[in-house]
């Protein structure tokens, strides 16, 4: 019962940092929430899980690791650069945060165990959060899919961008998949999960998460080719129903993609690289490039960089850029090296999804969902924790008489 209760409060702590992640900018919801109030909520939700994850971990007891490490060294060019206050004084409050962050994560490796516990918890809280998307969907189709955005899908109860609510839908389904394939979780129940969440990441019309989503289950399914039965019949039939679709809705597909958009403006990634290559443009000092400019709000000039290793370069510098590097390192070369295995497929899918997303997402070098991503790969690559051998029960010692003593 005492383990079932924590597992509980265990699962409560990531509920909570996954709503700290959700953000506070978006679009326009159907009873309008000032940005004070959800900032009041997304960092109040990080204080509890911090709170509750110490409570449940009184003992302190954790488990040291690669990911861990770096991302706690990540906080050296983040204050260092945020002291200026080049950035203000939310740069400051900015790295309170993810110092935090951080420590909860640290709080939360005591069950890093190599177990799909965490992957459970991370389907479980997204869902929980397309479904509020889903409501919103139903309750006011206009508020949800409204002209500013171009009609895709946004979070019509809480403000989520299109971008947002892909990603989320890409990387539960990944995940489900994956579970049905290591025969986890029954068919009935994972078609509730990716049967929603791709309809929902087709109204997002999010590319990133797409392709994504793609190319990561494909290399996890390829790490389980060799030892499942099941991956290769799933890999087979994917590859045939993919080539059926290219052939009978090539057009449809090519529209969907470039989204009524231009095939020039497709090419320069919506307008980013106008962004980076003024960014890339404006002048620094030595102290600047490498540890940048201090935590903000991912954005260049007003506008928003889209780019995980510039935001990183803008805000933490060149030192940020080479840890948030051998944080995505490191993760594949575990996962590279473990034997072939289900949560290694997760933890593949997870940083790939990641890695590729990182080229028009920002939020690697920051409490975001892709650190959470990441941390649930981190879980899966951790080896079990070894079990801790009983004590002997104590011998009573037998007294020997004196005159046996002397016999001896």
């Amino acid at each position: 019962m005492a383990a079932d209760h924590t597992s509980k409060i265990v699962g409560t702590v990531w509920g909570l940092l996954v709503l700290n992640t959700l953000g506070s900018a978006g679009a326009q919801t159907i009873i309008p929430l000032p940005r004070s109030l959800i900032q009041v909520v997304t960092m109040g939700a990080l204080g509890a899980a911090f709170a509750l994850a110490l409570a449940v971990n009184l003992q302190l007891r954790i488990r040291t690791g690669a990911f861990l490490f770096l991302l706690t060294l990540l906080l050296v060019p983040s204050v260092i650069s945020s002291a200026h206050l080049e950035s203000g004084f939310g740069a400051l409050f900015r790295c309170a945060r993810l110092a935090l962050f951080a420590g909860t994560l640290w709080l939360l490796s005591r069950w890093w165990d190599g177990s799909l516990t965490f992957v459970r918890h991370h389907i479980r809280m997204y869902f929980a959060v397309l479904g509020s998307v889903a409501a919103g969907l139903v309750i006011s189709p206009g508020a949800a899919l409204p002209d500013l955005y171009g009609g895709r899908l946004v979070g019509a109860l809480w403000p989520l961008t299109p971008p947002q609510i892909g990603q989320y839908a890409a990387v539960i389904t990944g995940l489900t998949v994956l579970l049905v394939l290591g025969r986890r979780t029954d068919r009935a129940g994972a078609a509730v999960v990716i049967v929603p969440a791709l309809v929902l990441l087709a109204l997002t019309h999010t590319r990133t998460a797409t392709l994504g989503l793609l190319i990561g289950l494909a290399l996890a399914i390829g790490s389980l080719l060799l030892t499942s039965a099941a991956a290769r019949r799933f890999f087979a039939w994917a590859v045939l129903c993919a080539a059926v679709a290219v052939l009978a809705f090539g057009s449809v597909l090519q529209a969907w993609f470039l989204r009524g958009q231009s095939q020039e403006y497709f090419t320069s990634l919506t307008g980013r690289e106008k962004v980076w290559d003024a960014l890339l443009a404006a002048p620094r000092t030595a102290s600047e490039q490498l540890f940048g400019m201090g935590l903000g709000d991912k954005s260049f000039g007003g506008l928003p960089i889209d780019n995980s290793w510039l935001a990183v370069y803008h805000e933490q510098g060149l030192t940020g850029v080479a840890l948030v590097a051998a944080i995505i390192i490191v993760l594949g070369g575990v996962a590279l090296l473990r034997p072939p295995s289900l949560p290694r497929a997760c933890a593949i899918f997870l940083i790939s999804y990641c890695a590729i997303a990182s080229y028009t997402e920002a939020g690697l070098g920051d409490a975001s969902p892709y650190l959470l991503h990441l941390a649930v790969a981190a879980s899966l690559l951790a080896a079990p924790a070894a079990a801790t051998p009983l004590p002997a029960p104590a011998v009573p010692r037998r007294r020997v008489p004196r005159w046996a003593r002397e016999w001896r």
